[in-house]
């Protein structure tokens, strides 16, 4: 959750009246994306709560309903039943009394332990961060503290607990965003909780009463900024149990501002200890942040982030919306010279939109997917442009032994100084052959390369439909370049 000072209420209900306007409708319909999720109107950021229960996936998100800027924050709501359609619910919860509703997660209380349900009827139990800005005006560091909802109709309503807060700040002023898992073999409940650049770990056999455990963090990982939005869960390795800490950063991303990091070690119900302390990254892109999972997937791990930065959020050329959460994807373990690390693929689920493969591209009609292998012995790239030569360029650098991604002359580009640039990212497979999958979008590209090892997220704002592709670099024989025109899906009203 986004640490900025408090926008002005009625500074945001002015933008919600400019927001009204048809021309400005208009002209955000270009940017608004044809297979990611986004609001229909006002300001989303972190993804929270996500959830699946009874066959539909939730996912609740930090909402500004009043304005297209960052404000008082509610959970917004969302459900689908294959990832990829989304369906926009009744805004779940509302700020009260104790504060407005920061990040948080949900999980499905299936043993009925905080006895907010029934054995027959189980809770589906939201955790959330309460902020008191009238604290924070008063200077006090007390003003984020941890409370509860709960919901007994598979998340169409929520009631909060009715002695919130669960969790009292000590005096500390950035205090939130829990993540909360269940661990079968001590039956109770562990919390991850982002605590200036650290991670608090608490426990809790019912979901009320919170015991605190260790905190970790002092020594490792990246701290350019305060850490934000953690998750903690196991995985599994060659008939191993692992556990996976991620642990978003803002400022300090290998791109400048926000971003994601990955810690894997092991975890005692207690303490959580990492195998190394160097930084890795989950997606090394400008464009994702505030990254999680979700919740009872059962073998699998399912994540997703906020397609955006907070170095320009606020100002990206859209109006009556802002931001867009990235493509689901699924994680896994995979070793490199015997070194553990997490990847990420688009989810499986996605293949449905499909359609065929083409040589015609045209960003604002069609989203599309450009798939590749070259040789790792010379530089490659992929130009996607249009008739105003604007253009977004991905790439290898072979001497560098790294991808890019140019958004210099992508088109808008002047709303933040910084926009225009070139990202990198470390290539981490030793393979002969480099694979890339570049998912594409109106406003968007998502390049997954290697399987996955190495990840770029990156928005940019054309002036025209990027209608134009090329290739330059030499492919194996039998493996050009492959472009296949992909379905939009319902996430455009």
């Amino acid at each position: 959750m986004k640490k900025w000072v408090f926008i002005n209420w009625v500074l945001a209900l002015g933008l919600s009246t400019a927001a009204q306007d048809s021309s400005k409708k208009n002209s955000d319909s270009v940017y608004r994306p044809l297979i990611h999720f986004t609001p229909s109107t006002g300001w989303m950021n972190d993804p929270n709560g996500m959830v699946f229960y009874k066959g539909t996936y939730h996912v609740f998100y930090q909402h500004n309903p009043n304005a297209s800027v960052w404000g008082p924050m509610h959970w917004g709501h969302a459900t689908s039943s294959d990832l990829i359609d989304w369906k926009h619910q009744p805004i779940a919860l509302y700020p009260d009394s104790l504060g407005t509703i920061f990040s948080g997660s949900a999980v499905v209380d299936h043993k009925n332990s905080s006895g907010l349900g029934t054995a027959d009827n189980p809770p589906l139990v939201a955790i959330f961060t309460y902020h008191n800005q009238a604290l924070a005006d008063q200077k006090k560091k007390n003003f984020q503290t941890q409370g509860i909802a709960y919901s007994l109709d598979n998340g169409v309503t929520w009631k909060k607990y009715e002695k919130n807060p669960v969790i009292q700040n000590p005096g500390i002023p950035d205090f939130r965003d829990p993540k909360v898992t269940w661990l079968e073999d001590q039956q109770k409940w562990v919390m991850a909780l982002a605590v200036q650049d650290r991670i608090y770990f608490y426990g809790s056999k019912n979901l009320l009463q919170w015991e605190y455990l260790s905190q970790f963090g002092k020594t490792n990982g990246a701290h350019g900024g305060v850490w934000e939005c953690p998750d903690l869960f196991p995985m599994e390795f060659e008939n191993k149990t692992y556990w996976v800490l991620i642990v978003n950063i803002n400022p300090g991303g290998p791109n400048g501002g926000s971003a994601t990091q990955y810690f894997i070690g092991n975890f005692d119900g207690r303490e959580f200890k990492p195998f190394t302390a160097e930084v890795r990254w989950l997606d090394f892109g400008p464009d994702e942040y505030a990254g999680v999972s979700w919740f009872n997937t059962s073998q699998r791990r399912i994540f997703i982030g906020w397609m955006s930065n907070w170095s320009y959020a606020n100002v990206v050329p859209t109006e009556t919306w802002r931001s867009a959460l990235t493509i689901p994807r699924e994680l896994s373990l995979v070793k490199v010279k015997d070194v553990l690390l997490l990847k990420s693929l688009p989810v499986k689920e996605l293949s449905s939109l499909i359609e065929s493969q083409t040589k015609e591209i045209d960003n604002q009609k069609n989203p599309f997917r450009v798939q590749l292998t070259a040789q790792a012995n010379a530089d490659f790239s992929v130009e996607i442009f249009n008739d105003q030569k604007e253009k977004i360029i991905l790439g290898y650098d072979k001497k560098q032994n790294q991808f890019y991604i140019d958004r210099t002359n992508s088109g808008k580009t002047k709303f933040y100084s910084e926009f225009g640039k070139i990202h990198t990212a470390p290539r981490i497979s030793n393979d002969n052959l480099i694979q890339l999958d570049i998912w594409v979008d109106r406003t968007s590209v998502e390049l997954f390369a290697d399987e996955g090892l190495t990840v770029m997220t990156s928005i940019f704002f054309p002036n025209q439909s990027m209608n134009k592709i090329k290739f330059n670099g030499k492919w194996p024989k039998d493996k050009s370049p492959v472009i296949t025109s992909l379905k939009s899906s319902q996430n455009t009203k």
